[in-house]
């Protein structure tokens, strides 16, 4: 339970961090898609750990491999299985705590619901299960893009330094031209530089992504539980360290009056229904309106820090955890291609499902 999203695009993932490896099944994906194995690679490239000092060391080269599905380079229509096997566990950097609870963990609850957790790595808790998200919006990226739907996520904010510019404002082709994916540069320095200096003093430290989604048409979304909007919430907040989701205006429109805030409709040049702002972050009554869908993702402070904290062990008795191993000073640098990943596999997701709303769709 829990391991499946989606309906019409669905993905199942599977494995756990220090175990054989990591996976995910797609289900639903149209015959038909160019499924570009590098392409997957590169997308992974970017979630890996070990590529720079502000991540975690742990090397793992997360090789995908295409076990099914694909014939000649393209999607037959049939399950496209992706394996991706784990190379540098350190499974005795968690021995330590075998019977203790790290604050802010999900070893308590974990172990409370099942009465039996792997505690290396955190098993299936662990942020290492989103390398198989990756893979699997990779290909949801694809089949979009033949449709003209595009994604860009980026750092926005690590702890109190935050971007103030409107995202149209900023030089979104510059995103990965820094190892913190901010693509202002002089703001990206001093997020390395804050990240690089609470790795040293043993500890971690939040931020946010924020992200749009251009290219989408108007309809994506079904009434009443299954809004565009809380879809785009759910799998947010499913990320590991993943704390609050807002689109749009967010929690800054409250302090506005309706007047300011509605999005007045206009037809362009070309006939096309456009907006003049876009406080609604390009989704009105859970359904995207065309317009860009823009959204921020907050994320705490990675929970494992490398100071000692007062805990309990599994009887009850009191402890002293402190952390070990190899874990991100900031998961935000690592987030973006997540929280891409997630995107896309929602806006798939409700893509097919829109397929067969009206009859006259249906017929072309």
């Amino acid at each position: 339970m829990g391991n499946i999203f989606g309906r019409k695009f669905r993905i199942t993932t599977f494995g756990e961090s220090h175990g054989r490896g990591l996976g995910v099944t797609i289900d639903g994906c149209p015959a038909g898609v160019p499924i570009d194995e590098e392409y997957i690679q590169t997308e992974l490239d970017r979630r890996r750990p070990g590529q720079s000092k502000i991540t975690t060391q742990r090397k793992e080269g997360d090789k995908v491999e295409i076990l099914s599905g694909v014939f000649e380079g393209l999607s037959t229509g049939t399950p496209i299985g992706m394996i991706i096997m784990n190379q540098d566990q350190k499974s005795k950097d968690y021995s330590h705590i075998a019977e203790s609870f790290r604050p802010s963990h999900a070893d308590f609850t974990y172990h409370e619901k099942y009465g039996h957790r792997d505690y290396r790595g955190g098993g299936r808790s662990s942020a290492r299960e989103t390398a198989a998200r990756v893979a699997a919006g990779a290909v949801a990226k694809k089949m979009l893009a033949h449709f003209g739907i595009d994604f860009k996520a980026w750092v926005s904010q690590v702890g109190p330094l935050k971007l103030d510019n409107h995202y149209q404002a900023l030089d979104l082709s510059a995103i990965e031209s820094n190892i913190v994916r901010c693509p202002d540069a002089n703001m990206a320095e001093k997020m390395i530089e804050l990240i690089d200096d609470t790795r040293k003093k043993r500890d971690t430290i939040g931020g946010v992504v924020s992200a749009v989604i251009s290219g989408v048409p108007v309809g994506l979304g079904e009434p009443v539980f299954d809004r565009l909007n809380a879809e785009l919430g759910k799998a947010m907040l499913s990320i590991n360290a993943a704390k609050g989701f807002e689109y749009g205006s967010g929690f800054e429109g409250v302090s506005m009056y309706g007047s300011e805030h509605n999005d007045k409709f206009f037809t362009d040049e070309n006939g096309q229904v456009k907006t003049e702002t876009n406080y609604s972050g390009g989704i009105q009554g859970g359904i995207s309106n065309g317009q860009d869908i823009f959204f921020r993702v907050a994320f705490k402070p990675v929970a494992t820090i490398m100071i000692d904290q007062e805990s309990i062990d599994i009887h009850g008795g009191a402890v002293t955890v402190s952390g070990k191993g190899r874990h991100d000073p900031c998961v935000v640098p690592r987030a973006v291609p997540i929280v891409e990943a997630m995107a896309a596999l929602v806006i798939a997701d409700h893509f097919m499902l829109n397929q067969s709303t009206r009859l006259d769709q249906l017929k072309a």
